[in-house]
């Protein structure tokens, strides 16, 4: 059996874990049953799970509602994540509750970027240049020959 070299995609459970952690933590942040109260005023959205092959590690991706504050909310969820950790514990029947850590989701600001890039007049020229150019469309004079015949 021979391996590739480089990053391998994740198997079926660990995306069915994913989502199943993803769940529990955003009931959990809907809720706001925290004793914290920089985390009963946090308005994140948990965007992605990804979970390490023997299910024992999990990154936890997030985003507050209108990008406000990332830095700050991603701190303050370090600091609860063995709190965290322990309700997805009780909500999650797996073997071993994976370790939760938090990370800012920098995707909306990437694709917000490759956009506004794709947008400028240079590009767009150049991804008109490779496209060609279309024939005017000709319309029949009455009485004249017909178009295509």
């Amino acid at each position: 059996m021979t391996h590739k070299h480089g990053p391998r995609s994740p198997s079926q459970r660990q995306l069915r874990v994913g989502e199943e952690v993803r769940h529990v933590l955003s009931a959990l942040f809907l809720r706001g049953d925290f004793r914290d109260p920089t985390l009963q005023a946090l308005n994140v959205t948990v965007t992605e799970v990804r979970l390490s092959p023997d299910l024992r590690n999990a990154t936890v991706f997030v985003t507050p509602l209108g990008g406000q504050q990332l830095g700050d909310s991603v701190a303050a969820l370090r600091r609860a994540a063995a709190f965290l950790r322990s309700q997805v514990a009780r909500e999650i029947n797996l073997r071993y509750a994976p370790a939760l850590s938090f990370e800012a989701d920098r995707s909306f600001e990437v694709a917000s970027r490759i956009d506004s890039l794709l947008h400028l007049p240079e590009v767009a020229r150049d991804l008109g240049a490779g496209e060609p150019a279309a024939e005017p469309a000709t319309t029949p004079e009455p009485g004249g020959p017909a178009v295509g015949a």
